[in-house]
């Protein structure tokens, strides 16, 4: 495993995760609702902002590796599911759309790797579908998480309506790669 910056900032996004679900778990005489819903968004979108910036390090600084390949998509999923159960919990979050966004999760990634052992990895690179799910998946995460009303706006509907989104876009992100790697699959 190499210590450099972008993979010292994924394993971070990885220590915040239990930071920001076990706000949850402490008694509201401890730390108000409010606090809590502040807290666990802000820690949540620190986590969110280091994964954009240890791919940016890694590319700047030419610090990229097989280990930081492999463990920075680990964390994002982590990441994710950990505030998918923990909204569900909350009842801020629908356990279906949870089950279809984290579903398609394990689903892309074992196909990434089945066809990295193929040798057909760049046919699934990450598409711009890819990256248009992750933020609005981020952005609805970040309001659940927040759940008060914020600046006149109805944050937990914003936050729903834009999970709904996300797992469209979930869905067809899905059926994107699978087509992409319908070739290999057929061959096999």
């Amino acid at each position: 495993m190499q210590y450099n910056i972008p993979n010292l900032l994924t394993w971070l996004r990885i220590l915040l995760i239990p930071v920001f679900v076990s706000v949850f778990y402490l008694s509201d005489h401890t730390i108000s609702p409010h606090y809590k819903n502040l807290f666990a968004t802000s820690v949540f979108m620190l986590a969110a902002m280091t994964d954009w910036l240890d791919g940016y390090l890694a590319r700047k600084l030419d610090q990229m590796s097989a280990f930081g390949a492999f463990l920075d998509p680990v964390a994002d999923k982590l990441m994710v599911a950990a505030a998918l159960l923990l909204l569900v919990k909350l009842g801020r979050a629908d356990a279906l759309i949870a089950f279809i966004i984290i579903g398609r999760e394990i689903t892309i990634s074992a196909l990434r790797e089945w066809m990295a052992k193929v040798g057909a990895s760049k046919s699934i690179a990450v598409s711009m579908l890819g990256k248009i799910k992750t933020t609005f998946q981020m952005l609805a995460l970040l309001m659940l998480l927040y759940h008060e009303p914020l600046l006149g706006m109805d944050i937990q509907f914003l936050g729903e309506l834009l999970l709904y989104l996300a797992a469209l876009l979930t869905l067809w992100s899905m059926g994107y790669y699978l087509m992409r790697a319908m070739p290999q699959l057929k061959k096999s």
